[in-house]
């Protein structure tokens, strides 16, 4: 027998769970992996923009101040890529996207391996903040900056190596005479300084362009 006021033919209603947050913070999906894509994409394009200027305003000084200008530009998109995806792993592969890259392209192989190692650890502290702490991101992010160091380091520590793949693509005595010409102690010191502060600065600026358009767009 039916209860009073009930519609025999009606059917049970079920109601579905809602989808807990920790539930979607398990992994990357794959919406993740085309945001990852595109801001890859993106950093590459800054990476780019860096390799120019360093080239047109720092002359012989360009390659090892190359991470320094890409850190100093590029903290948009990071900042604006860990509050778009805030899961594990894409930090990481973004910065393995770009290694790979350079890879490709012809750079010693010690550029895959610090766009590795660097990414991942930059990934580590960001996680360990939640990809919510400001000062935990920042530091983050100083610390990606340094995966593109992997083709400027063996000018310091393995040069006989270098020389030997720059050889192999067909580069005079020159041209190596040059790449070598400002390589010291100095410089090293200098360029790994300066790739810091200005992460910081990029980072520091990422961070407030994020939170002053984007968020209130909607879109971090």
């Amino acid at each position: 027998m039916s209860q009073p006021g009930s519609n025999p033919n009606s059917a049970p209603t079920t109601t579905t769970p809602a989808k807990s947050p920790a539930s979607s913070k398990r992994g990357l999906a794959v919406p993740d992996l085309i945001t990852i894509g595109v801001f890859s994409a993106l950093y590459f394009a800054m990476v780019a923009v860096a390799t120019l200027a360093s080239t047109l305003l720092l002359a012989g000084f360009g390659s090892i101040f190359l991470p320094a200008i890409a850190a100093l530009i590029s903290g948009c998109v990071f900042m604006l890529m860990v509050a778009r995806v805030g899961k594990f792993g894409g930090i990481t592969i973004m910065g393995m996207v770009i290694g790979l890259f350079l890879f490709v392209s012809g750079h010693f192989v010690l550029s895959f391996i610090a766009s590795i190692v660097f990414p991942l650890a930059a990934d580590l502290i960001a996680r360990a903040g939640k990809y919510r702490n400001r000062i935990g991101l920042l530091i983050s992010y100083v610390v990606f900056s340094y995966g593109l160091t992997g083709p400027i380091l063996p000018l310091w520590f393995m040069k006989d190596a270098y020389v030997a793949s720059l050889e192999a693509r067909g580069k005079d005595t020159a041209y190596i005479a040059g790449v070598f010409a400002h390589i010291n102690t100095g410089t090293f010191f200098i360029s790994m300084a300066a790739i810091a502060v200005c992460a910081l600065v990029g980072g520091w600026f990422g961070q407030r362009l994020c939170a002053k358009h984007f968020a209130k767009a909607g879109i971090a």
